[in-house]
């Protein structure tokens, strides 16, 4: 299985680019973010017509987030479930063949102190607790997604710079660690242990030529996927050319 996951950061202005992407890249499931349309204005019969389900949790102008498969999803879940008010569409999970996939999109968090910085910091709590409830530590779990946060210094190519953001804040990276303490690998840190790898470019002041990034987006998998993990990248590719989003896709192959 070749699981990806890709803020698209706009469904509407970068659906040819999706398409010609899942054509050359042939992905089984995709977990993407960022939709900024809802379940009505999101491009499923197009996406079957390329053999793709689309399970998505929309909401217009912001968020949204969905699973894509060639398999047929089964046992779908939008949301955390947990009764929390919340109208933000950011996570959708479902079971594509024998993996329980689920597709996040962390809040960014806005300025640390803030109630949005606050809000970040409970749904990653939340994100753990849903983990807790939902899985057992034997199950095969890919959480795929934008997690707005670089774990450590080498995810990030300024570390002083960015340590008091929302982005690389401590706080926020002890809040990923607690959903990762769960059981999850991250899964391109399996195969890659060098520095300089990112997801993000800001579009601003020459980011991606430089190399000026941060690896915010990833996929996480339980222990016993992992150890069916035999290969991870970043398809820089994609965010370069006309219009790219500002995040590139994540890849890795999982022998099941």
């Amino acid at each position: 299985m070749k699981l990806a996951t890709w803020n698209l950061n706009s469904i509407r202005a970068r659906e040819d680019r999706l398409l010609r992407w899942l054509a050359a890249a042939g992905p089984d499931v995709v977990c993407l973010q960022e939709l900024k349309v809802t379940e009505d204005a999101f491009p499923s019969d197009t996406l079957q017509a390329l053999g793709y389900r689309a399970t998505v949790h929309g909401q217009r102008t912001y968020n949204g987030v969905a699973i894509l498969s060639r398999a047929e999803p089964e046992e779908v879940e939008r949301g955390f479930g947990d009764g929390g008010d919340d109208l933000q569409a950011r996570l959708v999970a479902a079971r594509v063949g024998g993996v329980r996939v689920v597709s996040a999109y962390v809040p960014n968090g806005g300025e640390v102190g803030s109630d949005k910085w606050a809000y970040k910091l409970e749904w990653l709590r939340r994100l753990r607790a849903f983990l807790d409830r939902r899985f057992a530590k034997g199950d095969l779990v890919a959480v795929g997604g934008d997690m707005n946060v670089a774990p450590e210094a080498r995810d990030v190519y300024d570390p002083p710079a960015w340590e008091k953001t929302v982005l690389f804040h401590p706080e926020a990276r002890a809040a990923l660690e607690s959903v990762r303490a769960w059981g999850l690998v991250d899964g391109f840190r399996l195969h890659h242990q060098a520095p300089g790898f990112y997801t993000w470019w800001d579009y601003r002041m020459l980011a991606f030529p430089k190399n000026r990034g941060l690896r915010i987006d990833h996929v996480f998998l339980s222990e016993p996927l992992a150890a069916k993990c035999t290969s991870a990248l970043i398809d820089r590719q994609e965010r370069k050319g006309k219009q790219p989003s500002d995040h590139a896709p994540v890849i890795v192959d999982l022998d099941v």
